[in-house]
């Protein structure tokens, strides 16, 4: 109880006006009814954390950040959710997890120091990657993916193929580690702060042993992980970048020439670089600076973006079902002949969506990661 009365101060829940407005911006709240961040603000003030824990709706919350857009008493209701979860796991409650807990359970298996993974057969020999060097790209878990959801066809590794030809375009040639961990954000957001811990710690010792100075990310979780949380967490503060912010800094320079690519794009904003760490230019620059490339944008973009639906493997439902077609509609409403995708979640979330039999017609779009699309335009 006494962490969540610390939980409470911290994030400034003793705030709330009540008024409502982060529960008129929930993308969860809009299809169940039963689910409120203003009401489980009030509860985790009001009620034990027993009662708080036994309400279930702490797994709910997609963390997308739609709701401290609006707050006017600036609650940090992110930090409420991850803190109020930490606190479930030590009364010993677990989400249930979508894919019967595979990914969970799967990243638990990694923080064995003596494993040995086999995650490198993406790399074709068109790739440069070094074993030591001052830029590591971190790939995440994108290998691993594409074989746990080989089902719905997923090929996450195309961002990472896409990333690296990139930065060798640059003249940068990569450290990949073998070894490499998962970043631990799903265990974070999901509670296991212990298990976290111990992935950071080995991705840590990893990183250090390759003497590395700066680390590039394509996937938005990681990237968010290693530039908040492992400070928080773990003390360390390496110096990080996406991918787009590369790219974007190289446009300036002069050091990206692009091939016409005639395509119409739309682009889905991810909550973890967009919301959590505000970008939302430089992906856009980039993409727009590719000749006969024509972004249109969805009604709701940028700050306003909808979420994909699902947050850490915990929260997959009927609700998220809803709001995935719903953004996948608006996707298809502009026009476009692809929607951009810029997280490896957003791919298997919608593609998800899109495969299963009852699917609309009128969700159903062709989908490109945001590295990829830049590769393929290229001039070489």
């Amino acid at each position: 109880m006494n962490d969540l009365k610390m939980t409470v101060k911290n994030t400034r829940a003793l705030l709330c006006l009540e008024c409502g407005k982060c529960t008129s911006v929930c993308p969860v709240s809009v299809f169940n009814t039963g689910f409120s961040p203003r009401v489980m603000v009030t509860r985790t003030i009001r009620h034990s954390a027993d009662d708080v824990v036994a309400s279930k709706n702490i797994w709910s919350c997609l963390t997308c950040g739609m709701c401290e857009l609006r707050c006017p008493a600036d609650i940090s209701y992110m930090d409420l959710t991850q803190e109020t979860r930490q606190v479930a796991q030590q009364l010993g409650e677990d989400a249930i997890c979508s894919h019967g807990g595979a990914a969970q359970s799967f990243m638990r298996i990694m923080t064995s120091p003596e494993l040995e993974q086999k995650r490198m057969d993406w790399i074709g020999k068109d790739l440069q990657i070094a074993a030591q060097g001052e830029v590591l790209y971190f790939v995440g878990c994108l290998p691993h993916f594409d074989v746990l959801l080989s089902n719905i066809g997923v090929q996450t590794v195309e961002e990472s193929r896409g990333a690296v030809q990139l930065l060798n375009h640059l003249g940068i040639t990569p450290v990949v580690m073998p070894q490499e961990r998962c970043c631990g954000h799903d265990l974070l957001w999901s509670g296991d702060t212990k298990n976290f811990k111990k992935l950071a710690e080995i991705n840590i010792d990893e990183i250090k042993k390759t003497g590395a100075k700066k680390i590039i990310f394509s996937c938005p979780e990681g990237y968010r992980t290693f530039k908040l949380d492992y400070p928080k967490y773990c003390g360390v503060d390496f110096e990080v970048q996406h991918i787009s912010e590369v790219l974007d800094q190289a446009l300036e320079d002069g050091k990206l020439k692009f091939k016409e690519l005639k395509k119409k794009i739309t682009y889905q904003d991810p909550c973890r670089l967009g919301r959590h760490l505000g970008i939302y230019s430089a992906p856009r620059k980039v993409m727009k600076a590719i000749p006969g490339i024509e972004l249109i944008e969805m009604p709701r973009s940028g700050q306003r973006a909808v979420c994909c639906g699902v947050s850490a493997w915990v929260n997959c439902s009927f609700y998220s079902k809803q709001i995935q077609m719903m953004r996948l509609k608006e996707a298809k409403n502009t026009g476009a002949d692809l929607l951009v995708l810029a997280c490896p979640k957003c791919e298997i979330h919608f593609r998800c969506t899109m495969k299963e039999e009852s699917a609309p017609e009128d969700i159903k779009i062709p989908t490109i990661q945001f590295s990829a699309l830049i590769a393929q335009a290229l001039e070489k």
